[in-house]
């Protein structure tokens, strides 16, 4: 089994689109359809947002959405923003390929600082422990626009 990795192009708007909506399903996210077509343009055309599909013997199994940032302390970070993968193929290193490409293309344009967000009770939790570095006691906030 080889995984085959590579940038989001034209021709895979249907497949991304089945696996994006998996994804939210999952998170129970709920989206409006101009939301997927308008995120499809940003990862098409935007310099700083990626997407990315990982294939399995030619059928997209995987995505992958990250964005590089500039940063005080640092040259410049790489935020994982979205990592799913269709729950049929899951436990075949899939997840593991996904997060070291992304790594390296971070790499390379000058972001060795990679980071992601998960739910505490992900199961996903068991492979970000092993390629990832927990920090404990970090609390994420999201600021709240209808505070008075």
């Amino acid at each position: 089994m080889r995984v085959e990795i590579s940038f989001l192009t034209e021709s895979d708007r249907a497949c991304w689109e089945v696996l994006a909506r998996g994804k939210d399903t999952f998170f129970e996210v709920e989206r409006r359809d101009d939301d997927y077509e308008r995120t499809w343009r940003r990862l098409l055309d935007d310099e700083q947002i990626r997407g990315i599909a990982a294939r399995l013997d030619g059928k997209m199994v995987g995505i992958a959405h990250y964005l590089f940032h500039a940063s005080v302390w640092y040259h410049g970070k790489c935020y994982l923003a979205d990592l799913f993968v269709d729950p049929e193929v899951r436990r075949r290193g899939i997840a593991t390929a996904v997060l070291e490409w992304v790594a390296q293309d971070a790499k390379e344009n000058g972001c060795p600082g990679l980071y992601w967000n998960t739910l505490e009770d992900a199961p996903a939790r068991a492979l970000y422990d092993k390629v990832g570095t927990y920090t404990e006691g970090l609390i994420h906030y999201s600021y709240r626009r209808d505070v008075n």
